[in-house]
């Protein structure tokens, strides 16, 4: 099997998704590359994606399901509580 791909202005290199298929790889995986004489062989280094190792520490959590207004009250009450400003008698202003 062989791929082209471009060298970008920043050296940076897009593997071509039959090549990604065909090395099992995918965000967060590591690629080698190795020169052999006049050529370049790429190979993968570990098969463990990003998602792979977040699946194996974290387990298949899911998040609980809450409905838009919930979501929205929780919203609201973050930003409240975040840019809340305390009551003038609470600030030791000039005293």
């Amino acid at each position: 099997m062989s791929a082209q791909s471009k060298l970008t202005a920043q050296a940076q290199v897009s593997v071509a998704a039959a090549i990604r298929r065909a090395l099992g790889v995918g965000p967060g995986s590591v690629i080698v590359w190795e020169t052999q004489a006049d050529r370049v062989v790429v190979r993968s280094l570990g098969r463990h994606a990003s998602a792979d190792i977040h699946l194996s520490l974290f387990g298949p959590l899911q998040p609980e399901k809450k409905s838009s207004q919930a979501l929205k009250e929780g919203i609201t009450a973050y930003v409240r509580a975040k840019h809340a400003r305390l009551p003038s008698e609470l600030l030791d202003w000039g005293k």
